[in-house]
């Protein structure tokens, strides 16, 4: 019975998408990209050969599977790479990405599209990042006995998981899944308690992401030249704000004088968006990154108006201020705290492990008033001993959370030795 409750709602929310796409473009892509899928995995190179199918929901959770597949792959070079995705956030972006030998949608998970797509893919073995559970999927992986893995994963007691109508899917994680790799010692506990024996901690493979980015981080010319005319400025570096973030940043030049220099890098970037933020800070100069070195002056704000820069731009930082904490919640700090930057960010952070525990170990510092954004930002930016002390918290947690991709691939591979001389 919940079968096919569950599969009905699969198709109530596929018949939504499709209502959707006649005006909306992200839900259009998608089904365009449904209804190509199975032709163009047809005569992929994936399934005639061993194949690692790598899924993940949307674009952070890939940059969540990176480490893994691109050391699944170092390791594996006999193996062919499937990567798919939910999202057009992900599949669009990373639609060619190199180290895949097939990239698709995942169809929705009806029975019929989980048979034909494991039929036709015949994975060897599988990888699913953090929270997507297509139980369909997960049905004809089980029944022909494929090792599955999911990895980044937490799980909480309010999850359907563990409520009285989620004996079901609890079921299936319980059959489906090989092992189980989970952030924290609450997940262990929290799944053993309900019969789920085949779990462990590996951490969270962002941290091995985010240190290879450091590793490799691009330099940017004509920042660092913008930057050297602001000499002994103060650098605020705002990543994916949104406007209360920005109203905020705005409040506090007022208050800070002239020693003080704002990168922001929003996170909508629309023509729209670019010109409310120069409106906004019009007293103070503003100059978009794609017009630098058009001999504009000496403006105290740049705007990133361009994507993937971010996660090296914090490297130009004094403090890192993470946006998206008045909405639905912060965008990753991760990627500045690799830096050893001390990140500040709104009221909205509780379901980011990394945030809670930075906070208390006070590398980071969330706020809901302005005045308390006022009290950090002068704090850190005015008392040496302060700053040095959250930045060396922020360096240490970074490192002692390094590793993750090497605990789950040290795990698989015992699996698929296991298998290849049973």
């Amino acid at each position: 019975m919940m079968r096919m409750l569950y599969t009905f709602g699969i198709h109530c929310y596929s018949a939504a998408v499709r209502v959707a796409a006649l005006f909306n473009g992200k839900a259009a892509q998608m089904v365009a990209g449904w209804k190509k899928t199975f032709g163009r995995l047809s005569v992929a190179p994936v399934g005639k050969e061993k194949t690692a199918w790598f899924h993940a929901s949307s674009l952070g959770e890939f940059e969540q599977a990176r480490p893994v597949l691109e050391s699944f792959r170092q390791q594996h070079p006999d193996y062919k790479i499937c990567v798919t995705f939910f999202s057009p956030s992900g599949y669009e972006v990373r639609k060619n990405y190199p180290l895949a030998d097939f990239v698709s949608y995942l169809p929705m998970d009806t029975p019929s599209n989980a048979a034909r797509y494991v039929n036709l893919l015949r994975p060897t073995v599988v990888f699913f990042a953090k929270y997507d559970f297509w139980f369909n999927y997960l049905e004809q992986l089980h029944r022909r006995e494929i090792p599955t893995y999911i990895f980044s994963a937490i799980f909480r007691p309010s999850q359907y998981f563990f409520k009285w109508y989620g004996v079901w899917f609890l079921k299936h994680l319980q059959r489906s899944f090989t092992h189980l790799f989970v952030q924290n010692e609450e997940s262990v506990r929290l799944l053993q308690s309900h019969g789920v024996a085949q779990v462990s901690i590996a951490g969270d493979t962002r941290f091995d992401r985010v240190h290879t980015i450091a590793q490799g981080a691009q330099h940017y010319p004509e920042i660092e030249t913008f930057l050297a005319r602001r000499e002994g400025s103060k650098v605020i570096l705002a990543g994916s704000s949104w406007e209360p973030d920005e109203d905020n940043l705005k409040h506090y030049m007022d208050h800070n004088g002239g020693n003080l220099t704002l990168i922001l890098a929003p996170h909508v970037i629309s023509q729209s968006h670019l010109e409310q933020i120069e409106s906004v800070f019009a007293q103070y100069g503003c100059i978009r990154y794609s017009r630098l070195g058009d001999g504009q002056g000496t403006p105290r704000v740049l705007i990133i108006d361009n994507i993937g820069m971010l996660s090296s731009l914090y490297q130009y930082a004094d403090v890192a201020y993470i946006g998206g904490g008045f909405g639905k919640g912060i965008h990753n700090i991760l990627e500045a705290v690799t830096f050893g930057k001390p990140v500040v960010f709104g009221p909205n952070y509780h379901k980011f492990k990394e945030a809670c525990d930075l906070i208390a170990q006070k590398g980071a510092f969330s706020y809901v008033s302005y005045v308390q954004l006022q009290q950090h930002l002068d704090t850190l930016l005015s008392d040496p001993d302060t700053y040095h002390t959250a930045s060396a918290v922020c360096r240490k947690y970074l490192d002692d959370n390094l590793g993750s991709t090497q605990l789950i691939l040290s795990k698989v591979n015992e699996d698929l030795k296991r298998l290849t001389t049973a």
